[in-house]
């Protein structure tokens, strides 16, 4: 009698590496959409994640910016606060250059909650969350507006004192505008304007105590003024917060190196390499690593060779 085929049990957990693999996408690029808050940052990833990746994914494909994606999830988080994971727990798509989230069967503007095609006159909770748009705009949407602005005018390379411009107005419409705050900041650092830059982080950190990025950019700050303590302090915050934050495991490694914490050094270069281990970058950490473990072997051979050689009277 013919047996049945035993079929293997389907995967429930995916790595980082496996779950970049099956999407087709980079772990940096992954992590670039965690940074951005698109989705949530995981060590390992379920079957729905997956959907959720591969959803961004096609939206990418479709060359739909960053920044336009970042505003739809905040549109849709702000109208849908029962939405945790706005690629995991709803389908989203793309009608030409707009993005489209459907809720209760009907495809809708993610941005402005317009309804695209008529439908029945049945409401679900759902649907009522998503308003007709109307002409006025709060400050929190005229914040985002001129936020999304200022980041196009820095992929464009636009003069520096538009986008400076651009910033200003999103924090002028609201002040709790931690990204406008944090790129504002950014500027300001790479003028080296180190004062302003500060605030800035510290304003942004202020509203948002969990913001990963604010921590490492006043991380980079505090390194280059020479306040080792501060910097450590941050990165460690930053990675307490998103602990697959490569860059973060990175420079972290550096400082600890550079200070004689040599364990410490090698772990966070080992943590890097795991989150990050085909770049540029990578090479530069195995290359560090080495260096490390030599100047281990050569130290631990000269206690030896001195634990054997006898007193000199």
């Amino acid at each position: 009698m013919e047996l049945p085929v035993r079929e293997s049990p389907v995967k429930q957990y995916y790595t980082r590496a496996e779950a970049c693999r099956l999407v087709g996408i980079s772990q940096q690029e992954l992590r670039r959409w965690e940074a951005g808050q698109l989705i949530q940052p995981k060590e390992r990833f379920t079957l729905p994640d997956l959907t959720a990746l591969r959803s961004l994914a096609r939206l990418r494909k479709q060359r739909i910016s960053l920044p336009k994606i970042r505003m739809a999830v905040a549109a849709i988080r702000r109208r849908l606060t029962e939405v945790e994971e706005p690629f995991r727990d709803l389908a989203v798509s793309s009608e030409g250059r707009r993005i489209c989230v459907h809720v209760g069967g009907q495809p809708m503007d993610a941005l402005s909650g317009q309804l695209l095609f008529q439908f029945e006159p049945r409401q679900t909770p759902l649907l009522r969350a998503f308003p007709a748009k109307t002409p006025h705009h709060t400050p929190r949407e005229t914040a985002e507006r001129w936020f999304q602005i200022g980041l196009e005018l820095e992929q464009k390379r636009a003069p520096v004192d538009e986008i400076i411009a651009a910033y200003q107005k999103a924090i002028e419409a609201d002040e709790r505008s931690a990204g406008a705050l944090l790129n504002l900041g950014t500027i300001y650092f790479h003028r080296r304007q180190w004062d302003k830059a500060e605030q800035l982080y510290e304003r942004a950190l202020a509203i948002d105590p969990q913001y990963a990025l604010a921590h490492f950019n006043l991380a980079n700050l505090k390194d280059e003024q020479g306040d080792y303590e501060a910097a450590v302090r941050h990165y460690q915050r930053a990675i307490a917060i998103h602990p697959q934050y490569a860059d973060a495991h990175y420079n972290l490694a550096l400082l600890y190196q550079n200070a004689g914490a040599y364990m410490e050094a090698l772990r966070h270069w080992g943590i890097y390499l795991k989150l990050d281990p085909n770049s540029e970058w990578a090479a530069v950490a195995r290359r560090e690593m080495r260096k490390l473990r030599q100047a281990a072997t050569i130290a631990g051979r000269r206690q030896g060779w001195k634990q054997t050689t006898p007193e000199s009277s």
